[in-house]
């Protein structure tokens, strides 16, 4: 049989060990599969095969298998690329990358196989191995985030770390992928819906692992799961299966899927932003990552889908799931609850319990237990205030219903100089001074509209208005006496040398 040198001997038990066929072998390391065979039935028999036992030493081979030749001189067809195939290699690029990066980039004419060759001697240890599952078309979609360093945030202005969100269908290995800066409970959502109109069905059984969005307790046997997902899973009707703890192998279709985007598509790459990398991600995965020769099935994974699994997957609802991220927020004592910084009324008799509340798109509900007892038009921005009426007790309705925009109302009623106080006041910290507008119109009811309207004029001609002065101004009955006909003569500011003291002071000898 052909002889293999100590080296490379150790390395064929490595991989005999791993579980890699003969064939395999034979073919990666350039022999025969006879020889391989026997070399096999020699490490079976004297045991090298044991996970217990160590790899032997070369010292130990010799004895056995007597010295080995040396290995020939082979002058590589990658040895002028060497540097930059092992660069790349060390950025965590897979050979089949590598082979490709070479090819367009470098004008590399050699073969896949001589890539593979090349790097042999770089191959880690093979893990322990595992039961592969199998699934049906159209049956499982595994997800998972996985990091893909930093890009530019146009939204911010600032880079920060991003995610890759990959979803593999387990039959055809056919994926979605984008890119993403959180993985938040909103964002978890809108990618599931935007991967689901992408393959233009959805699956039977989601595995996605046991972040927070998904898995709010990882138990083994019954973990608990995030409302919002499991509602977006009773309207697409699937199931969710998520993994069990510290088990990453048992969705090894799409940790492979990430490491493939990592190491082929992200790895050396630059992007303008975020919304850059998204478009070339996307045809990346129509004109490379759809039509190679996937490793396990033989096939093209976009080929594969389209001729046996998207007819598989389940009918698309005729509405797409609102995006809704649920939260837990206490009625305060104004009969609203804070949301985002924004603001929505609750009926008063709910003041002081916690109540679940449903961010969408476009609407805001508030829930007790199962029963709905607020919806609202979801705020556009922080601060605003979304208030109704009939959710105040009634005795307290005409105080507490004075918004800004009814307190504009209401002081245009009274007069022009009541309006121009409130908008003055309202336009300078709507939120910080809106009591003290309350404060001055509620003055009616103490002294009249008139009294009111007088004191106001007064507090502008002497460009003092705020409450406590207008207050002081009815109170001294000021408001009864005639403004002056011209206004009040304004200090000059104090002279100021134009040359500093200091130089006349210099000049004084003591």
């Amino acid at each position: 049989m052909e002889r293999l040198h100590m080296n490379h001997l150790r390395d064929l038990i490595r991989r005999l060990r791993a579980g890699e066929s003969e064939r395999r072998i034979a073919r990666d390391m350039g022999v025969s599969r006879p020889t391989v065979h026997k070399y096999h039935e020699l490490a079976k028999r004297e045991g090298y095969l044991e996970k217990e036992s160590g790899i032997p030493d070369e010292e130990t081979l010799v004895k056995v298998l007597g010295p080995g030749p040396k290995p020939p001189r082979i002058v590589s067809s990658l040895e002028p690329y060497g540097e930059v195939v092992e660069k790349l290699w060390k950025q965590g690029i897979e050979k089949v990358a590598i082979w490709q990066r070479l090819r367009d980039s470098y004008g590399y004419q050699g073969s896949y196989s001589a890539v593979r060759r090349y790097l042999a001697h770089l191959e880690t240890e093979p893990g322990e191995a595992y039961v592969r599952i199998q699934t049906a078309a159209g049956e499982e979609m595994q997800v998972d985030f996985g990091a893909v360093g930093q890009l530019f945030d146009p939204g911010s202005g600032r880079i920060r770390p991003a995610y890759a969100f990959v979803a593999t269908l387990s039959y055809s290995r056919h994926q979605y992928v984008e890119l993403v800066f959180d993985q938040k409970v909103v964002t978890w959502i809108g990618l599931h819906r935007r991967a689901f109109e992408y393959f233009g069905g959805v699956p039977k059984r989601v595995v996605p692992d046991n972040l927070k969005a998904a898995v709010v307790k990882a138990l083994v046997h019954d973990p608990v799961l995030g409302e919002a997902y499991r509602q977006m899973a009773l309207y697409y009707g699937f199931l969710i299966s998520p993994t069990r703890p510290y088990t990453p192998r048992h969705k090894g279709k799409v940790e492979n899927g990430v490491h493939y985007v990592q190491r082929n598509f992200m790895a050396g790459q630059e992007f303008a932003d975020i919304g850059s990398a998204n478009r070339h991600l996307q045809v990346w995965i129509r004109e490379v990552a759809g039509v190679r020769e996937h490793g396990t099935t033989r096939q093209a994974p976009l080929k594969l889908f389209k001729e046996l699994e998207q007819s598989q997957l389940q009918e698309l609802p005729a509405e797409p799931f609102s995006l809704c991220e649920i939260r837990t927020a206490k009625v305060h004592p104004d009969c609203h609850v804070v949301v985002s910084g924004s603001y929505y009324s609750v009926p008063y008799p709910y003041v002081g319990q916690k109540l679940d509340v449903y961010v969408r798109e476009r609407v805001v509900e508030v829930y007790q237990g199962q029963k709905l007892v607020a919806t609202h038009v979801r705020s556009q921005q922080p601060g605003q205030w979304q208030t109704r009426l009939e959710h105040y007790p009634v005795h307290k309705a005409a105080y507490l219903q004075r918004t800004p925009d009814f307190c504009r109302q209401i002081a245009a009623r009274l007069g022009p100089a009541t309006s121009k106080v409130v908008t003055t006041l309202l336009s300078d910290r709507p939120l910080d001074r809106l009591r003290s507008v309350q404060a001055i119109l509620k003055l009616e009811e103490m002294v009249g509209a008139q009294r009111l309207e007088a004191a106001c004029a007064r507090a502008i001609f002497y460009g003092d208005c705020r409450y406590r002065r207008i207050k002081e101004i009815l109170n001294a009955a000021l408001d009864r006496e005639p403004l002056p006909e011209a206004p009040m003569p304004r200090l000059e500011k104090p002279h100021t040398f134009a040359r500093s003291t200091t130089e006349f002071f210099s000049q004084v000898q003591p």
